[in-house]
């Protein structure tokens, strides 16, 4: 923290030209407890002749807006009157490089304001007063001889900081916050990326598109404005909304926990939703969000007496069974219900193309076609993120240590040995059986018979290899064991 201090003179101090500084100064070192009272009443002795505004940083932020580029901003105190706080601020990911950011963090200073011509006088000022010490308030102070001039400046200030900037509005712990990461996740999320029916994708998009250009048509009907509805998906519906000619913001929530409680989170949650319609509400993993506790209150939000009008409600969950029945099946709380099945064999050959054009510039592993068809045919009940897992753990495997056993690994025991002299596939002992593994090893056995080139290809080798363990993992979570 740094602050100025008048240099010690031999002769007595003479009286301060800044009142206000020295009075918030001998506040602040002090018992207190109102600084916006301290402050308004030397800022009206100080500037009799101006009118004075105080302004919560909180939903209107000046310094924000003029970081933007949207109003003019210098400092007019003296060095030795500020008071403001250095803080280090790490890369947001140490991969990436960086040394990181010093960002200045005002407790007092006082700045010279220019908006459309007009000039005013801005103080910010930290304050203590929330319920315990070590809460921090701002406020701003706005001085100008024109009541109507910071009306209009506030508003506009106001509407830009409750506004996102390439950014996602964010539920957590008890109150909204705006995350510019989750938006730039989301920039490159593509439908294209998105392995699923082509007939269920359309009429996803088509229905949620529809939505948000029906305002019309529902209210000509009569009928509410509102539509409550995996991952991928959810994404790239985002990117498509913020790209619309008129971008649909999105709210995204990630828990009901707070110090106030779950139901005030739904309360706060759906409040911003109707400030924000027509908005994009995502409840992801909505069985593990909404609990029987808050069941009833969850209820009422959605489908109570306050109108909803132009939200789109989407919810996700693995386990529809744990849903309660008046979230799951109750008509016009989710209106449409899109089931995501595992993948079949087509979609599993599209998804490892996707795979296949992510690595298509990496020189060090050969991934042709029949991979594709080969490892689609051996991983029948594998969902999405099975795939994603056998293929994440061969790429690892594959980096971490070479393809060099010299016999071909058996896929019943896990370990590299020659053919038995029995003629059997195996012949060792105490490895463990699943229920699936022999037709599993039959059907990659198949597979290699009917092309005999697969094997030169180690990320073929280290795919059966993972799609074994997740097999034996699979059955495992099933509680079924031989």
């Amino acid at each position: 923290m740094t602050a100025g201090t008048n240099a010690t003179r031999p002769k007595p101090t003479p009286p301060s030209q800044n009142a206000t500084h020295d009075r918030w100064l001998k506040h602040s070192s002090g018992q207190r407890v109102n600084t916006d009272a301290i402050i308004v009443e030397a800022l009206h002795k100080e500037y009799p002749q101006l009118h004075l505004t105080v302004i919560s940083v909180y939903n209107t932020n000046l310094l924000g807006y003029a970081a933007a580029g949207k109003i003019g901003l210098a400092p007019m105190d003296k060095e030795q009157d500020r008071l403001s706080q250095t803080t280090y601020i790490a890369p947001a990911n140490r991969l990436s490089g960086g040394r990181g950011v010093l960002a200045t963090q005002p407790k007092y200073s006082k700045y010279l304001l220019d908006w459309q011509g007009k000039e005013f006088v801005m103080y910010v000022v930290e304050g203590r007063d929330a319920l315990d010490a070590f809460s921090e308030t701002y406020t701003q102070f706005l001085l100008s001889p024109s009541v109507e001039a910071t009306n209009q400046l506030l508003l506009e200030a106001g509407q830009w900081s409750n506004s996102l900037h390439e950014e996602v509005w964010v539920f957590d712990q008890g109150w909204w916050q705006k995350s510019p990461e989750l938006y730039d996740s989301v920039r490159s999320a593509s439908w294209d990326d998105v392995i699923l029916d082509k007939k269920m994708k359309d009429s996803i998009i088509d229905d949620v598109n529809t939505f948000f250009d029906s305002q019309d048509t529902y209210q000509k009907l009569r009928v509410p404005w509102k539509r409550n509805g995996k991952t991928v998906s959810i994404k790239a519906m985002m990117h498509t909304l913020y790209n619309r000619k008129q971008p649909v913001p999105t709210l995204y929530v990630k828990t009901l926990a707070s110090f106030a409680g779950p139901e005030y989170s739904i309360d706060q949650i759906f409040k911003r939703a109707r400030r924000e319609a027509p908005c994009y509400l995502i409840f992801e993993d909505l069985d593990s969000v909404v609990t029987d506790e808050v069941r009833s209150y969850f209820l009422n939000a959605v489908d109570g007496i306050q109108k909803n009008d132009g939200i789109l409600m989407v919810g996700s969950t693995n386990h529809l069974d744990r849903l309660d029945p008046g979230i799951a099946k109750r008509p016009s709380r989710f209106d449409r219900k899109y089931l995501f099945n595992n993948p079949t064999e087509a979609e599993r050959v599209l998804y490892m193309q996707y795979w296949q054009r992510k690595l298509s510039d990496n020189d060090e592993i050969e991934f042709p076609d029949k991979i594709c068809d080969a490892v689609a045919k051996i991983t029948g009940g594998f969902s999405f993120a099975y795939l994603q897992e056998a293929m994440v753990a061969s790429l690892l495997a594959l980096a971490r240590e070479s393809d060099s056993f010299a016999d071909e690994l058996c896929l019943e025991c896990m370990e590299a040995h020659g053919k038995p002299a029995s003629g059997g596939s195996c012949d060792r002992q105490g490895w463990r059986v699943f229920k699936g593994l022999y037709d599993f090893v039959w059907l990659v056995k198949q597979m290699d018979e009917k092309d005999e080139d697969l094997n030169s290809y180690v990320l073929w080798r280290e795919l059966k290899k993972q799609i074994r363990i997740l097999r034996e993992g699979m059955e495992e979570e099933k509680g079924v064991r031989k």
